[in-house]
């Protein structure tokens, strides 16, 4: 019986979550779901100068605002040194390390003549197979994994097939700083082995890794895990990720607007497929990940595609869950604060009931904020540049003629609508000489949603308040 499904997202809290890392995330949290297995988090603070705590709470905010959820507490790699020095000391007992004198100049001077020859700036070996009775006096060694230097290490990977690394190609890592601290690689042996980790899915960025990381399981005796190395997310032009492109932290899209379940399903895509499924729920992706479907090519990352996508979440998203949604947004949005404190009972109310029209214009959250502004704003209405110049023609003529009429009419959509047409006919006037001065002198805009879902959203005494003000 095989055993269970473990995977591990393992970031360094040295700034944001960024785009791969989430879908880093994603890709483990997914497969381990759908085996049945766990999702681990371990948060990789060994460097202390530029690990943070605020980067670690960026981090574990950003995967809670995905729905990415862990199994068990995070575990920080810092706090398990001592475990690390262990293992360390067991591979030298079992001479698959050794200590290591050289200085800081004596390395300096290694990789220069490297350098000159064009040879690539590895350690030259010198203090592998010399006895301790040659260590120098006064001088803290380091300690090295003593790597084959003949042969082969094989990767098996889920994603790249099979990865032939030449070990003479390998040198002696460092895996115990002279001070005494645990570097990356040893760490992170032991803690996947630790953590009973099964398989190891992150960035191609991390190949090489995985081929000295294997050496030091054979070293210990250790099964090594399953691995798969995701391939680069490139920007659409096919260069590398750049800020430019959209390599921001997670907490940048959320305050752009996109809702979870649209990134989701975005990053999904980002280098796996279903066939030519494109929109899938979460429940899908759990149902179907996989990592026989990740591509070996780098991905694309496009705005546009991921704004059309939110859009799509956002027209499909039932309107109590999107006005949630958009609350909660309100309150770390930019400009959010203030539409916060302006959305009483009342103006909720108003926007729950011009939610369905609006959300089919708006991609994103923040552009619903704009296009929902109208609703909560205080009299009298500020005007931009096209309102202002509709109701300076005879549009406030058209409002004066067109008030009476409105406040005898019930105020229902069908019943609105029948006394403009009627009005409008009885005028020999388009629907539209009407339609868009309403519209000015209601929202302050020359776009927003159908006009009497409007008028019947803003109600009958604000509706004629705002007329009343605009008109002649």
């Amino acid at each position: 019986m095989s055993s269970p499904v473990v995977t591990r997202f393992a970031p360094s809290p040295t700034g944001f979550l960024h785009i791969g890392g989430a879908r880093t995330a994603l890709f483990n949290w997914a497969y381990a779901r759908r085996h049945g297995g766990r999702m681990l988090l371990r948060i990789e603070d060994t460097d202390r100068q530029r690990s943070t705590e605020p980067a670690i709470s960026a981090i574990l905010d950003g995967l809670l605002w995905l729905g990415l959820d862990w199994d068990g507490a995070p575990l920080s790699q810092f706090a398990r040194a001592a475990r690390h020095r262990e293992i360390a000391e067991e591979l030298l007992r079992r001479g698959r390390a050794y200590r290591c004198y050289c200085t800081a100049a004596e390395l300096e001077a290694m990789r220069e003549r490297a350098a000159a020859a064009g040879l690539p700036q590895r350690y030259d070996g010198r203090w592998r197979d010399r006895p301790e009775s040659d260590a120098p006096t006064g001088v803290a060694p380091a300690i090295r994994f003593k790597a084959p230097s003949e042969g082969e290490t094989i990767i098996e990977d889920q994603v790249l097939g099979r990865v032939v690394f030449h070990n003479r190609e390998l040198d002696d890592l460092i895996i115990l700083r002279s001070d005494g601290t645990p570097t990356y690689n040893l760490a992170v042996v032991v803690d996947d082995h630790d953590m009973g980790v099964t398989h190891i899915i992150r960035g191609v960025d991390h190949l090489t890794n995985a081929a000295r990381q294997s050496q030091i399981y054979e070293a210990l005796d250790w099964p090594v895990p399953v691995m798969a190395h995701l391939p680069l997310i490139h920007g659409p032009d096919g260069a590398k990720l750049s800020k430019r492109h959209g390599a921001l932290g997670v907490d940048a899209y959320r305050d752009m607007g996109y809702l979870p379940a649209a990134m989701r399903n975005y990053l999904a895509r980002l280098g796996w497929s279903h066939g030519d499924d494109e929109i899938f729920s979460t429940e899908q992706l759990v149902e179907w990940f996989d990592l026989e479907h990740v591509g070996k090519s780098p991905a694309r990352f496009d705005f546009s595609r991921l704004e059309n996508l939110n859009g799509h979440y956002m027209r499909a998203t039932a309107d109590d869950a999107l006005l949630a949604a958009f609350v909660a947004f309100l309150s770390h949005a930019p400009g959010g604060a203030a539409m916060l404190a302006r959305l009483d009972d009342d103006a909720r109310a108003r926007l729950r009931l011009a939610l369905p029209g609006l959300k089919e214009r708006a991609k994103t959250l923040v552009e619903l904020k704009d296009q929902a502004g109208f609703l909560v704003a205080e009299r009298p209405l500020p005007l931009d540049d096209k309102a202002r110049a509709i109701l300076d023609g005879d549009g406030r003529e058209v409002l004066t003629a067109l008030l009476p009429v409105l406040e005898q009419t019930a105020w229902t959509a069908p019943a609105l609508e029948a006394a403009v047409k009627s009005f409008a006919e009885a005028r020999g006037f388009k629907l539209g000489k009407l339609a868009q001065p309403l519209r000015a002198a209601l929202t302050g805009s020359s776009t927003s949603p159908g006009i009497f879902d409007v008028l019947v959203a803003l109600g009958r005494e604000e509706s004629l308040s705002r007329l009343r003000d605009q008109a002649a």
